[in-house]
């Protein structure tokens, strides 16, 4: 069977997972797309969103089998937390895990802001941190 024209740019560009920079000093991805002049288009960047919530979910899911039997909406911010800080560093927020754990919400979103997390991004905690509180978006 002939090879594919995929097959034969995937042999002729390689595949890479993570960035590169190519021969030329572009940054590139995956089967030699060109960051640096193409980008990705929106649809690409809401896949790779879709992707990474998902991921950021069941690492999330995994680590703390507990926040399955939270409301949706403080779920939610749990992944938007690790989505934001990687689990590693989400896993640091043991004050607040263990609150929320309790479903001692005002306690964890306490916990959420008292953070040099909460300081670098603002405004984000704080909409956050008032939706752990009350559960609400």
């Amino acid at each position: 069977m002939p090879e594919t024209l995929e097959q034969a740019l995937i042999r002729h560009e390689g595949l890479r997972l993570t960035p590169y920079t190519d021969t030329v000093g572009k940054l590139t991805i995956g089967v030699g797309r060109n960051l640096d002049d193409n980008g990705i288009t929106e649809d690409e960047a809401l896949l790779l969103l879709r992707h990474d919530i998902a991921r950021a979910r069941a690492e999330l899911e995994r680590a703390f089998p507990f926040v399955l039997g939270l409301d949706p909406v403080r779920r939610d911010v749990l992944i938007n937390m690790v989505f934001n800080m990687g689990l590693p560093a989400f896993s640091g927020f043991r004050h607040m895990l263990a609150a929320v754990e309790q479903r001692d919400f005002a306690t964890a979103a306490r916990e959420m802001l008292n953070s040099r997390w909460a300081r670098q991004v603002k405004g984000r905690a704080s909409e956050l941190a008032g939706q752990m509180k009350r559960g609400q978006p």
